[in-house]
């Protein structure tokens, strides 16, 4: 995405870093026709990052409506204690910590 920058200090945060950055890069913008993998990597300046060590990732995008939708959902009576024991903790609602959770699991 042309002029979308992330970074990380970890590996393990670059690809939640880079879901960020793309949905405050995009903000309300319609997403670009995407390109196959190849013609990415054909590239020429793809390609000379590439060579110099950068590397490509699918970057999930997340737009959040600002509407909330109710949502009914099953699971073990034992795991959903867990997650309400959790969420208290947190003092986040089971809701807010599910989303939370979604969000953070999505993006990587």
């Amino acid at each position: 995405m042309p002029g979308c920058f992330s970074a990380a200090d970890h590996l393990d945060d670059l690809l939640a870093n880079a879901s960020e950055a793309l949905a405050l890069h995009l903000d309300g913008e319609a997403l670009p026709t995407a390109r196959p993998l190849e013609a990415v990597r054909g590239d020429a300046k793809v390609g000379r990052d590439l060579r110099q060590g950068a590397f490509l990732l699918a970057v999930p995008v997340i737009r959040l409506s600002g509407r909330t939708t109710k949502a009914n959902i099953t699971m073990d009576a034992g795991l959903l204690a867990a997650v309400d024991a959790t969420a208290r903790e947190r003092g986040l609602t089971r809701s807010a910590f599910l989303a939370d959770l979604a969000r953070r699991e999505i993006a990587g």
